[in-house]
């Protein structure tokens, strides 16, 4: 099967459309409703095509337990514990229609990604136009299959995930009613190093599975999106906050309202860029034609006098004959008198004796 376009919310998403760009809220509301509108009005003037936020609590996702293998040691969060970090960059599910209601009041697409089966029913209640399945539950089949049922598009992130493990992960979203499926592919750690990126899956995802692809990224800065659409990638995921110097569990690895911006708009640009093999001379480019090479008559020559290299050279601009010509034209006579920066013609020459 191949679902090389999807649509959501109405905006088709392809290789032959402009770039989708999801301005990730994540967990930079820092607890506060008031802070989370404000980065959705925020996000919604950057010009991207989607708001995402993620649907979930702490006890959805794990447990409060000192055992060691719950706390976090090293990298960005290093001392939290599971528990303790997912309470604090939740999204409460009391905020949930507020957040909704501020986006498609702006005229702005939102969606979200669920972690279980209440996350599930609490996006369908809000008429999720998609959903997103995070890398970490790339495995969790019974949630692609619940979330699939929806019959609504699916955008996968793929980091930590084998071949196997996202075929798997297509095959049930697939089989279960998915409306179409975007496959991003994620280095997940945070911030991600530019390094370890090999952006060359993006167009392999989307050859292996017959699907849209793209980027999450989390690595710092705008270079890794805007190359992984040149590249071939349809959709880029990127984190959002207003500012971070404010802090919160995801700001070192996300962009201010002002960078975001130019995200989408480089990120159009490449997509622009990348056209189609052709070699006939753009219009925008005939202008300049004039002031290509060609062969000029560059001191003075009397009819009957030979042509040189010291009277004839190729330069700028290109009213006379070809370069290529100059073989042909040294060692003949003038056919009659030649200024200096005269553009040389056929013509101008004596047939050969």
């Amino acid at each position: 099967m191949v679902e090389r376009e999807i649509s959501i919310d109405g905006r088709r998403i392809g290789p032959s459309h402009l770039p989708y760009v999801i301005c990730e809220i994540s967990a930079n509301h820092n607890g506060s409703l008031e802070r989370a509108i404000k980065m959705i009005e925020a996000a919604a003037e950057t010009g991207a095509d989607a708001i995402k936020i993620q649907t979930y609590t702490a006890d959805s996702l794990t447990i409060e337990c000192d055992r060691s293998e719950f706390q976090i040691k090293g990298g960005l969060w290093d001392g939290h514990s599971l528990h303790g970090l997912y309470r604090q960059a939740s999204t409460p599910y009391e905020w949930h229609p507020a957040l909704f209601k501020c986006a498609r009041d702006l005229g702005a697409t939102i969606f979200s990604t669920p972690f279980d089966e209440s996350a599930v029913e609490l996006l369908a209640h809000l008429c999720s136009p998609a959903y997103k399945i995070a890398s970490f539950e790339a495995i969790d089949l019974p949630l692609i299959a619940r979330v699939a049922r929806q019959g609504k598009p699916m955008i996968i992130s793929t980091g930590m995930a084998s071949l196997g493990e996202i075929e798997e992960a297509v095959a049930t979203s697939r089989s279960n009613g998915a409306d179409g499926i975007a496959l991003l592919h994620c280095v997940s750690s945070y911030p991600a190093p530019v390094e370890d990126l090999n952006l060359r899956t993006v167009p392999h995802l989307a050859e292996a599975f017959g699907v849209v692809s793209g980027l999450s990224d989390h690595t710092p800065g705008v270079a890794a999106a805007v190359a992984s659409v040149a590249l071939g990638g349809c959709v880029v995921e990127k984190h959002f906050t207003l500012s971070r110097a404010d802090g919160g569990p995801d700001a070192a690895f996300s962009l201010e309202p002002r960078e975001f911006k130019q995200l989408v708009a480089n990120c159009r640009d490449a997509w622009k860029a990348l056209g189609h093999v052709h070699y006939d001379l753009e219009g925008s480019e005939k202008a300049s034609l004039v002031f290509r090479r060609s062969l000029y008559v560059v001191a003075d020559v009397a009819a009957g006098e030979k042509l040189t290299e010291r009277n004839v050279r190729s330069i700028r601009p290109g009213r006379g004959l070809s370069p290529k010509h100059i073989g042909n034209v040294i060692g003949r006579r003038a056919a009659r008198d030649l200024q200096r920066g005269h553009p040389l013609a056929w013509t101008d020459l004596e047939e050969r004796e």
